[in-house]
């Protein structure tokens, strides 16, 4: 089962929802603020999955999670919060968390996610016994072992997720991707998230927005990622 770090500061609310996790079998390491968190982390500790508070003393969530991107700290992050406003799971996705969930969300619901999210993390077993270890387009320069992306020569800042969103696109060029196919690829196949049954949809235009800040932060012409409205987007290939 995988090893899940759990963080908030309210120790009631962090103690029941640990015993209720290692009692479903998974391994839960607890702290009580986000410094605590932040140092387990830097200093080496390893996690399959983060939960993070989003309210903390001192240290916010938010906070916690860009020190850790910072770092070059890539663990998945889930946030648990009584905060609902759309403008809070904004911020936390476009800071690279994978789900914001209500605390007030019934544990299967919470604990279906963590299944969904962990196994997205694990590589799913190779059709090809031999697949690519290098993938060029153009400019675009993947490097699948590492997964790091480079364009035009240099290095784009891409978390893990948004490395394979750019593989399945540029994999892809030319050819309409769903938001559905992109949005599956990192939570699993038919996982939904966000405000009703195309929330999903929010979730993924926040992920393209970020990747292509991402590319323009190296190459300000960048518009190799083009929307297909109602239904995704397009790697366009260079001419």
């Amino acid at each position: 089962m995988p090893h899940l770090v759990l963080t908030d500061d309210d120790e009631l609310f962090r103690e029941s929802l640990g015993l209720n996790l290692a009692d479903e079998g998974y391994e839960v390491t607890s702290f009580g603020n986000g410094r605590e968190t932040l140092a387990y982390l830097q200093d080496g500790g390893e996690a399959d999955v983060l939960l993070l508070d989003w309210r903390m003393p001192e240290l916010t969530g938010i906070d916690v999670l860009r020190q850790l991107r910072r770092a070059g700290i890539g663990i998945p992050v889930i946030f648990l919060t009584a905060l609902s406003d759309d403008i809070y799971e904004e911020a936390a996705l476009e800071g690279g968390a994978v789900d914001f969930i209500d605390k007030s969300r019934r544990l299967p619901i919470l604990l279906k996610r963590l299944e969904l999210i962990a196994a997205g993390q694990r590589p799913a077993p190779p059709a090809d016994p031999t697949p690519p270890m290098l993938i060029r387009q153009g400019a675009l320069e993947l490097r699948c072992e590492s997964h790091r992306a480079l364009w035009g020569g240099a290095m784009v800042d891409l978390s893990l997720t948004e490395f394979r969103i750019v593989e399945l696109l540029a994999g892809k060029a030319g050819d309409d991707v769903g938001y559905r196919e992109i949005y599956d690829l990192v939570h699993g196949k038919d996982f939904v998230a966000g405000a009703g049954e195309e929330g999903y949809r929010a979730n993924v235009r926040t992920l393209i927005k970020r990747i292509r800040k991402s590319f323009r932060d190296v190459d300000p012409r960048f518009a190799q990622i083009e929307n297909y409205a109602g239904f995704g987007y397009r790697w366009i290939p260079e001419e």
